[in-house]
């Protein structure tokens, strides 16, 4: 599969997990600087490892989740927060990720992550 094609496989799931809004905005703030960053996340990414057949996107929702929040990323874990919702997770579940992220990592990941999450439940509750 060539750059051009991981590319266009990789923004239809970016923007089926993501939402067209969210994926509009992040391009249309992509300048001549950052853009190759937004081609590199698009085709890699979501191209050549989200279109992979062996894991759902709700398995992968539930790992990058973890990640993030094991990395202290809040700003990714919040949009991976909103992708897990919609692919499936419940908060509930949710939750419990974070919840072994603390035990495993430490408390400042799991209590910063939760403190991710609340905002982002909060927000997708306005």
């Amino acid at each position: 599969m060539n750059s051009q094609e991981l590319f266009d496989k990789g923004m239809a799931v970016r923007r089926a997990v993501n939402g067209d809004e969210v994926i509009d905005q992040a391009m249309a703030n992509a300048d001549e600087f950052s853009m190759p960053m937004q081609e590199l996340v698009t085709e890699f990414c979501w191209g050549a490892i989200w279109t992979r057949p062996d894991l759902d996107r709700r398995s992968r929702s539930i790992l990058n989740i973890g990640m993030l929040a094991a990395l202290n990323r809040p700003e990714e874990l919040a949009g991976h927060i909103r992708a897990g919702l919609t692919n499936g997770l419940t908060q509930t579940e949710i939750r419990e990720c974070l919840l072994q992220v603390a035990v495993y990592c430490g408390m400042p990941s799991g209590l910063g992550a939760f403190k991710v999450a609340r905002q982002v439940f909060a927000d997708l509750n306005r």
